[in-house]
């Protein structure tokens, strides 16, 4: 092997790599598609989406950084009941039944949150890969973060503000789902689904 051929085989292996997150993410979407919620059980790592979602649910109860202003045991106070807020409601998202329901276009019909006028319905775009052409898409949308991490905004063709983005981490030889960043509509309806509890009996 001429030495010049060291550096175009070390990147066609490297490109073979990146591919393989999305035959996981093809396998995904018709588990979504079909609702196989069992095959969704299996490849999703649930500890460690529920402390996600947890974060970012007691993230949106709490409001804007930085806010509400005041005495910080009133701050720490409402932190923490934000917290034992945001955990019923990650827990009720992290199930295989629900995960799928959220992938599937976005937005989680079961937990009943209302959702804008101007947003998908349900049966909207989501995660859904019909194609060749269509994994294309994804494929160009999406971040590696080293060798065992893979962020991807779904749909890809929609505005930041209004894709939901997954992570996919590679775990011995299996990428699993381990986080859903939510869109932007989904943390306000949860803030205003959670916000004003934490602010109950604050004088």
């Amino acid at each position: 092997m001429r030495w010049w051929s060291i550096p175009i085989v070390l990147a066609l292996a490297w490109f073979a790599f990146t591919l393989t997150p999305f035959w996981a993410l093809y396998d995904l979407a018709r588990a979504v598609q079909t609702g196989d919620a069992d095959y969704v059980e299996r490849h999703v790592n649930v500890r460690t989406l529920r402390l996600s979602l947890i974060r970012q649910t007691a993230a949106a109860a709490r409001g804007p950084e930085g806010s509400p202003a005041g005495d910080p045991r009133d701050r720490q106070r409402i932190s923490d009941a934000a917290v034992a807020l945001a955990i019923p409601l990650a827990e009720a998202l992290v199930t295989p039944r629900t995960v799928v329901d959220l992938l599937d276009d976005g937005w989680p019909q079961s937990l009943d949150l209302p959702r804008s006028e101007t947003a998908d319905g349900e049966g909207g775009p989501g995660l859904r890969i019909e194609g060749l052409t269509r994994l294309v898409t994804f494929y160009l949308a999406s971040e590696m973060r080293g060798f065992r991490t893979v962020v991807i905004g779904v749909p890809p063709d929609l505005p930041r503000a209004r894709q939901f983005r997954i992570r996919l981490r590679l775990r011995g030889w299996t990428w699993r789902l381990v986080d859903i960043e939510l869109t932007e509509e989904l943390r306000d309806r949860i803030a205003q689904k959670l916000a004003p509890g934490p602010l109950k009996g604050k004088p």
